[in-house]
């Protein structure tokens, strides 16, 4: 009796239906086994290769420029986390430990302020804050939460909710790794005193983040440019410079200095003393704003897209093409008043564009952009105060090289465009302009990524929702009904 119930046990594991339950559990272990020997191989590949980018907004995507920073980094840097990592944003921590990924030279260090308070007072900080510091430059500097995601304060003081507009973790990161590691600084001063526009909050945001001193000159209260000036920046000026400045700035651009200038409304034919500084330059203003009906934005001749033809420093992040300019001046290029200044064009319009008076419509390609760039050669100075002459001049000469860079229309970095605008290349040309004044100096100013809400829009809907209302379920009634004919025939 019980040799049969054995038997009738071992009968019942040959069967066919014991065999498959018996294959399945092996399958499924076998499975179970690999998910988990994947999952530990996964887990030993640095976070920056392993985590995908799957927010709509991108903002965990990290630029070539601070790829190439954080490659070519050859100083250690310390970021210290002032704050319960726990309780932290998640778009910050992941976002934090994606950048340290991308190089060797950074070491996070989380510090709790609550169980560790003494923390705040030896950093000189708040809670919330991530000090940067690097110990080779002796160098430190802080970036706060509220800096990477900036809150939207319309929504906190009418609404009490709490929601955020950017995202700047890449803009300020980078902007204080290289504060922090680098040596030299850059003094911009904006002139005054002629009714010049003010630059944008986005402006002045993308400078900071370059680490560029930005100040005031009144060149009517000064008798010279400051020697500590980098850059000499005038926006968007209404009224003309006086005889005496206008000698000021032709010696200091005679003197190696860098000047850049972006016109606004008034017309640089009304500013003489200015048009006359250009001239020498080789750059001659025309009457009118140049209007394009081949590159317009929308029908608006006066909106238009010049044609871009930059390259080294100036290109440096510039992919589209796409910059636009509203009512801009025009400009031809002559011949500068000396054969050591070389001049070039780097925004113009098309050869269908005009310059349009209430008069006058003149067709022709304008320039809208360009550099006057001349080499100086100094010599130095005996203690007798006068130029050494030993036979060796190549050896005693130092060069430097002055710089004009004249835009024609100041709405490049109008707020109203810019920030319209977020996908043109506005920002990046100007920024690259401003940074190519300054040799060895890359431009490492990002921009915030918006935390918007992005909706796909079609601009003919009409046809697009007759496809989907009736398009779509016709096909697939209509193939429902050829499948079910066929196997009603079979």
């Amino acid at each position: 009796m019980e040799r049969i119930k054995n038997r009738n046990i071992r009968d019942m594991f040959r069967t066919s239906g014991t065999k498959h339950g018996a294959y399945s559990v092996g399958l499924t272990a076998l499975v179970v086994a690999v998910v988990i020997v994947l999952n530990l191989i996964v887990g030993q590949i640095p976070e920056a290769y392993r985590n995908i980018d799957v927010s709509s907004t991108r903002i965990y995507d990290i630029s070539d420029t601070t790829v190439d920073l954080l490659e070519d980094l050859d100083k250690e840097v310390d970021m210290t986390v002032l704050a319960v990592k726990d309780e932290t944003d998640e778009r910050i921590t992941t976002f934090l430990s994606r950048y340290a990924a991308l190089t060797g030279k950074i070491d996070v260090e989380w510090i709790d302020p609550v169980l560790h308070p003494s923390a705040l007072t030896e950093h000189d900080t708040s809670e919330n804050t991530i000090v940067v510091s690097c110990g080779e430059t002796g160098k430190t500097t802080t970036v706060s939460f509220s800096d990477i995601l900036v809150p939207d304060e319309y929504s906190y003081y009418y609404y009490g909710t709490e929601s955020y507009t950017e995202f700047d973790g890449e803009g300020q990161l980078t902007s204080a790794v290289n504060y922090v590691t680098n040596d030299v600084d850059q003094t911009i001063y904006q002139t005054t005193g002629h009714g010049e526009s003010s630059l944008s909050g986005t402006i002045t945001d993308l400078m900071e983040k370059n680490s560029y001193t930005l100040s005031e000159l009144n060149l009517l209260m000064a008798t010279s440019i400051p020697e500590d000036c980098d850059l000499l920046l005038m926006y968007a000026p209404a009224a003309d410079l006086s005889e005496d400045e206008a000698v000021m700035l032709g010696d200091y651009l005679d003197g190696g200095g860098k000047v850049m200038i972006l016109f606004g409304d008034t017309s640089p034919s009304d500013m003489p003393n200015l048009s006359s500084v250009l001239k020498e330059y080789g750059m001659e203003t025309v009457d009118g704003y140049i209007a394009d009906p081949s590159r317009c934005y929308q029908g608006n001749y006066y909106y238009i897209f010049p044609e871009l033809s930059v390259s080294g420093d100036m290109a440096a992040g510039v992919s589209s093409q796409m910059v636009l300019l509203t009512y801009a001046q025009g400009m031809s290029l002559t011949d500068p008043e000396r054969d050591t200044i070389v001049t070039t064009s780097f925004l113009s319009s098309s050869d269908q564009s005009y310059a349009v008076t209430e008069e006058t419509q003149e067709q022709g390609s304008y320039v809208l952009g360009a550099v006057a760039a001349e080499t100086i050669g100094s010599q130095e100075i005996s203690d007798e105060g006068e130029a050494a002459d030993d036979g060796t001049s190549d050896d005693s000469e130092d060069t430097e090289e002055s710089r004009l860079t004249v835009i024609s229309a100041g709405s490049l970095i109008d707020a109203s465009i810019t920030d319209t605008f977020p996908q043109l290349e506005n920002t990046q040309i100007f920024m690259n302009a401003v940074t190519a004044n300054f040799e060895g100096v890359q431009n490492l100013s990002i921009e915030a990524k918006s935390l918007g809400v992005e909706y796909n829009t079609v601009q003919h809907a009409g046809l697009f929702s007759f496809l989907v209302i009736f398009g779509i379920p016709a096909v697939i009634l209509i193939g429902g009904f050829v499948v079910w004919f066929r196997r009603r025939k079979a």
